[in-house]
């Protein structure tokens, strides 16, 4: 199956518990890490919730 990469561009801080919860789930915890999960349609849900802080890497 497809894989995507997903950066953390912007900072946690201020954000609400619910987000800060999405980043955790998504496992991305400092600025600038990268991760990289199967494209499946709850991954890319996860990521419409917290698109202002990460970017998806192609």
């Amino acid at each position: 199956m497809a894989t995507i990469k997903i950066q953390q561009v912007k900072s946690r801080i201020n954000c609400p518990k619910v987000q800060k919860l999405t980043l955790d789930a998504l496992g991305l915890h400092k600025m600038n890490a990268v991760v990289e999960h199967e494209d499946t349609p709850s991954i890319r849900g996860m990521v419409e919730k917290v698109k202002h802080l990460v970017k998806v890497i192609d």
